[in-house]
Formats: C-alpha cells, sequence, structure tokens
C-alpha cells in the first residue's frame, strides 16, 4: 500500500503533526491531544505506518554536544563527460558518513550536499583527501554555517 491509496483526514494530519514533534507521545496521549478514543488512535498510527506515510521514528541528536560542530553545505557541479559520472559520483557520495544529505538541484551547481564533521581540520581532510579524489567532480564551493536560525523536522502540511 503506497501513500496515495489511503486518503488523510484531518485527525490524521494532526498525529502526523504531533509525531513530529514528538516521536515518543504515548497513545494515550496522543489520543487525548487529538480527542479519539485509544483503540481507533493506535488504528490510525498504524495505518500510517504501513502505507509509508511514517517511514521511520529517529531520535534527535544534538550535533554540538556529541562533538560534531562543523555544519556546511557544498555546491557540487559534475564532470558530465565522465563515463557513468552521475552513478559513480552517487555511489562514492553514499559511502562517506559526513555527507548526511545530498539532493540533485537546478541553478549554478548539480548537487547540494551537508556535511557534518567534528570540526575545520576533519572538514579540510574531508575536502582533500576524500572529496577531491572524487574524479566526477569537476567543482565544488564550500558554504559554511555559522549557527543555526531554523532547523524544522516539522513539515508544512495541515496547518490550522
Amino acid at each position: 500500500m503506497h501513500g496515495s491509496d489511503f486518503k488523510l483526514d484531518k485527525l490524521d494530519l494532526r498525529i502526523l503533526r504531533i509525531l513530529q514533534e514528538n516521536s515518543k507521545i504515548t497513545n494515550l496521549d496522543l489520543s487525548k491531544k487529538i480527542g479519539l478514543s485509544p483503540a481507533p488512535t493506535l488504528e490510525r498510527v498504524k495505518k500510517l505506518e504501513t502505507s509509508n506515510i511514517i517511514t521511520s521514528y529517529h531520535a534527535e541528536v544534538n550535533h554540538q554536544l556529541v562533538g560534531l560542530n562543523v555544519k556546511t553545505f557544498v555546491l557540487v557541479s559534475l564532470a558530465w563527460q565522465k563515463e557513468n559520472a552521475l552513478d559513480n559520483f552517487i555511489s562514492k557520495v553514499k559511502n562517506i558518513d559526513e555527507i548526511t544529505e545530498c539532493y540533485i538541484i537546478t541553478g549554478e551547481a548539480d548537487f547540494l550536499m551537508k556535511i557534518v564533521c567534528k570540526d575545520i581540520p576533519t572538514y579540510e581532510h574531508l575536502l582533500f583527501k576524500t572529496l577531491s579524489q572524487i574524479e566526477e567532480i569537476e567543482r565544488l564551493k564550500t558554504l559554511m554555517t555559522l549557527s543555526t536560525i531554523k532547523d524544522s523536522k516539522v513539515l508544512p502540511f495541515g496547518n490550522e
């Protein structure tokens, strides 16, 4: 069953919003917040899970408290003339743990990567010893973050 097979109503959207804000909420507390008894609330959550609308639950970790103090965004231009450039680049990126997100984009570059690591020397090492060795990359442009203004995990649907 795919998400599109099943129509979300207002209660489903409220459940999704609440679970994004706190996935550890008990079924009892969730049921009170949405005004439904516990059994049908649990049934709705299970249906959201089996339809892949809810794909997983995660602990949000404070990156600075675990010693990951550098977050950068890197614009990547691919050397398209290389054979299998896209597939090779993608498989190499998937094996670099510090790259936590990677998107194909439009505009002045081909990809936008989010990189999280310990400190500037670690980032420099990653840049010169790992990323620069990926022959499918033609050009890199690093955008260093200074501080975080907003980092929401709550998707903007069902705003009341």
